[in-house]
């Protein structure tokens, strides 16, 4: 993204994978010659880019730091980058838990911070919804960025849902399309350690689709930040299956429905035999919405709640009224149309959710545009599920 410092302009790199812990800023002037970084470009012709745009006769030293610099920081795929790479997935699998990713960032890493600040988070809620409640979707924005719909989201669990075992659908930012990343390993968070239902998640694993103590899951923050609301709300020692669902970016944009995929029909099948035989269970879906302006490639300067926004606004409550009703087809076709330009960021876990508990009614309890920055704007809403 571009630099965020003001005297030191460029293009900010980083990796959002966590392979790498570097953080790089390339020069403007440097900037154009990264296309050579193709894998089909030679050095040759970073030279003779480097010499059209500085005038310099001799790049060998310019083009030499350019290539260790990007090497060392593990931004190139060579053998530097596979190390780090193969170091954090065997991190990963040999952990016992799964460490807090986005504690000290997202939310305060002192508990008796983070209870203060989440008390003040859940003040004030909407009615709580007992007894035919099934689930409820809410952001995974930052919380401070969406407190208001956290708020309204969590406030219609009730204390007598502390049993229930969270089937928490998160958005996967950084999976395979297709595929449902799994794991075993309890969430850790400043209040303490979750529980896993290890049955149900042993028999998703064997879905083809499972991608089981997926990596991705030391980075997401979608599940996360549902996993800290719950704990502030039931205690640490919660009982979670986290389930970070791909894009179904293949139905998106080579039309037909995700399950024309066998994998994902089948994963969604065997959910769905869950949701039929465990009155036990509730939903926990951490989604976005919209995604609008110059962060996400748009041509707009997006200002919530304001011009462009508006339709914006208009189209998302139009696709929820789909979700309410729980009309997947309808919901999903609205999300295939123009290949989904409002970028939903949570169109999957919804999918998943309509189809493995269907006739689930919705309710719409808050929806908000918030300005992550000055010309970028995120949408998201809090929804409550409710049975026949």
């Amino acid at each position: 993204m571009p630099s965020p410092i003001d005297d030191r302009p460029g293009l900010l790199i980083r990796d959002t994978f966590h392979f790498s812990d570097a953080t790089l800023i390339i020069p403007p002037v440097l900037v154009q010659v990264l296309r050579c970084f193709d894998g089909e470009h030679t050095e040759l012709d970073l030279k003779q880019q480097l010499f059209q745009i500085t005038g310099e006769l001799d790049t060998e030293p310019i083009a030499r730091h350019l290539i260790e610099t990007l090497s060392t920081a593990g931004f190139l795929d060579d053998e530097t980058y596979a190390q780090l790479k193969e170091a954090r997935l065997q991190e990963f699998a040999e952990a016992s838990m799964r460490e807090p990713s986005h504690a000290g960032a997202g939310y305060p890493i002192d508990p008796v911070d983070l209870r203060r600040t989440f008390d003040g988070y859940l003040t004030g809620g909407g009615p709580a919804l007992d007894g035919n409640l099934i689930g409820i979707a809410a952001p995974h924005v930052s919380p401070f960025g969406g407190i208001e719909t956290y708020r309204a989201a969590y406030s219609a669990l009730a204390p007598s849902h502390s049993d229930r075992t969270f089937i928490v659908l998160g958005t996967s930012h950084y999976g395979e399309p297709d595929r449902f990343g799994l794991t075993r390993k309890p969430f850790l968070s400043p209040y303490g350690e979750t529980q896993i239902d290890l049955e149900i998640v042993n028999s998703l694993a064997r879905q083809p689709a499972a991608a089981i103590e997926d990596y991705c899951h030391a980075v997401e923050h979608s599940i996360e930040f549902q996993v800290v609301f719950l704990q502030h709300l039931f205690g640490p020692s919660i009982r979670i299956v986290p389930i970070l669902c791909g894009s179904f970016a293949n139905s998106i944009y080579r039309g037909g429905n995700p399950e024309d995929n066998d994998g994902v029909n089948r994963f969604l099948g065997a959910l769905g035999e869950l949701a039929q035989k465990r009155s036990d269970l509730l939903w926990v879906l951490g989604i976005d919405m919209a995604h609008m302006g110059v962060r996400y490639q748009d041509r707009l300067n997006a200002i919530a709640n304001t011009g462009e926004m508006l339709e914006v606004a208009a189209r998302d409550k139009e696709r929820i009224e789909r979700i309410n009703a729980s009309d997947a087809k309808g919901f999903w076709d609205l999300v295939q149309q123009n290949h989904d330009d409002l970028k939903w960021c949570g169109s999957s876990p919804l999918y998943t959710f309509l189809k493995s508990v269907p006739g689930a009614q919705g309710t719409l309890r808050n929806y908000q545009q918030w300005n992550i920055d000055e010309q970028s704007v995120v949408s998201f809403g809090a929804l409550a599920f409710t049975s026949r």
